[in-house]
């Protein structure tokens, strides 16, 4: 499967940054780590397409989607969702969104990851209640 590693500075210093000042419109994403079951957070950028939420991994195989895979059950921002995978043929739509949304600051993931299939996508359905 398709994976771009995020280099330290990103990984130590910029997704921390994003998560405590929403740097670029992200939000951030609690998973449960598959192994030790503790919580994974991750900056996001959640986009919006025909009245529904999706997120996208524009790094490919991510442990956060390798985690949503294992518990779909997951948390933006103080919203809980679970988490449905769109199949590879459904993406085009959300992903030209996203890209929009997201502008050049992504542009590189899709130039290194160009197939639709290389990038993860996933609904997210709110759960209500407590």
């Amino acid at each position: 499967m398709a994976y771009l590693k995020p280099p330290w500075f990103t990984k130590a210093v910029f997704n921390r940054i994003a998560m405590a000042l929403g740097v670029g419109g992200s939000q951030t994403l609690t998973v449960t780590r598959r192994v030790s079951r503790q919580p994974q957070r991750i900056p996001v950028i959640p986009v919006d397409v025909d009245n529904n939420r999706y997120l996208v991994s524009t790094r490919g195989e991510t442990e956060w989607v390798r985690n949503v895979r294992a518990d779909a059950n997951v948390t933006l921002g103080n919203a809980r969702y679970v988490a449905r995978e769109i199949p590879a043929q459904d993406r085009e739509p959300i992903l030209t969104a996203y890209r929009k949304k997201a502008g050049r600051v992504v542009k590189g993931y899709f130039a290194e990851l160009p197939q639709d299939a290389d990038h993860p996508v996933f609904l997210l359905t709110p759960v209500s209640g407590p």
